[in-house]
């Protein structure tokens, strides 16, 4: 069967090659058909092939991702003013959500005959294609700017990648590495193969919570890849008849830094950039997103919306996150618990709807500027110190 392409705005549909972007200028996406498909009946949600009937590869490559689990997080239902759900994607092989697409890319690339794969990012996407290049013996070439921190490239390097730090604008190196008249197969953020396995995290919260549905799922947005992978899948499995109702998609940004947000907040139809400032958030510091317009079309799509929230109200859902549920995050993730916070201030989200966030990245690799507090004692003294705390 041919494989295609097609664009999520004007409908064209291309046949599957070197090209991810329609001539109207929006991301391509894969076409899948979810006609007739039905949740597995045996075995559980272990890892992202069990989706492999709508995946544009089925063979898996390096450590499988997927299967991490939805844990009900109880703890947070006052902070957070709902039903809250946690999607711990920092449980995939390399620490964050991007193992999904790099897994499909990687296969995808070795399976046409590249002996190169390549990716545009900040730190999460670069570290993960580079891991599953090396499983698939593809050498791989990861541009960063060149601010990144050397603890980031330190992670990034374990895996023997050709790294370069590029001086200059961040949206137009991602857009250039699209069309470089090289024979390397780039999967970045919004490209219709990463796209394409990013989308299972979709099917797993929703299978993983059938038959019923979330009210709504919300998550920390970017470029709009991880979005647009949650709106498609949504789609389809809506289309085959596992959904009695569509959950609201919310897609949170940082204040610093929300160009999707300031769109849907002026009433735009389209994205343009805006003038970012410094966030703790670095990771979806995207002041001109590749998909944003497509991000901005799925909340509108579903009902949901868009928000941005401060460094501050980042920062307190991450000591939420660590304190009540004991999960590490780092500052892009907690950004998502962040606007649901803020949704449910604001009464979009109520205290009775379901919702689930999903936590793309772990914290446990970064070195934050946290406050430790630490009481130095002899050995002598380790049972009177720790009485005086547990009878206080």
């Amino acid at each position: 069967m041919e494989r295609t392409v097609s664009c999520y705005d004007c409908g064209e549909t291309y046949a599957f090659d070197a090209r991810k972007r329609c001539a109207c200028g929006e991301p391509l996406w894969f076409d899948s058909d979810p006609d007739g498909f039905a949740w597995p009946e045996t075995g559980s949600v272990d890892d992202m092939w069990r989706y492999a009937d709508l995946l544009p590869v089925s063979d898996p490559v390096g450590v499988a991702p997927g299967g991490t689990p939805l844990s009900r997080a109880e703890r947070l239902d006052d902070y957070a003013g709902c039903n809250l759900f946690l999607k711990h994607e920092g449980q995939n092989p390399t620490g964050s959500f991007k193992d999904r697409g790099s897994a499909v890319g990687v296969r995808d690339a070795a399976d046409a005959g590249f002996e190169w794969v390549g990716t545009v990012s900040h730190g999460n996407m670069a570290l993960s294609t580079s891991a599953y290049a090396a499983s698939a013996d593809l050498e791989c070439a990861v541009f960063v700017p060149a601010e990144t921190p050397a603890e980031r490239l330190e992670l990034i390097a374990r895996h023997d990648p050709h790294v370069f730090t590029v001086e200059g604008d961040y949206g137009r190196l991602y857009a250039d590495t699209l069309s470089l008249p090289v024979d390397v197969n780039f999967v970045n953020s919004d490209t219709p193969l990463r796209v394409a396995g990013q989308k299972t995290v979709a099917y797993e919260i929703l299978e993983q919570l059938a038959p019923a549905a979330p009210d709504a799922i919300a998550l920390p947005v970017s470029s709009g890849g991880q979005a647009s992978a949650v709106w498609k899948a949504v789609r389809e499995l809506d289309r085959a008849g596992l959904l009695d109702s569509v959950p609201r998609l919310y897609c949170c940004q940082a204040a610093a830094c929300d160009p999707i947000a300031t769109a849907y907040r002026n009433g735009d139809r389209t994205v343009t950039p805006v003038a970012a400032d410094e966030t703790i958030a670095v990771s979806i510091a995207n002041s001109d997103p590749p998909s944003g317009t497509r991000a901005l079309a799925a909340a509108r799509d579903t009902g949901g919306a868009v928000v941005s929230v401060p460094d501050e109200d980042v920062r307190d859902a991450m000591r939420a996150i660590s304190t009540r549920a004991g999960v590490s995050v780092e500052p892009s993730s907690a950004v998502a618990v962040a606007g649901v916070r803020h949704l449910s201030r604001t009464g979009a989200l109520e205290a009775n709807d379901d919702v689930v966030a999903i936590l793309t990245g772990s914290g446990y690799k970064e070195d934050y500027d946290t406050e430790v507090r630490t009481d130095t004692i002899a050995l002598d003294d380790v049972e009177r110190e720790l009485a005086s705390i547990v009878d206080t």
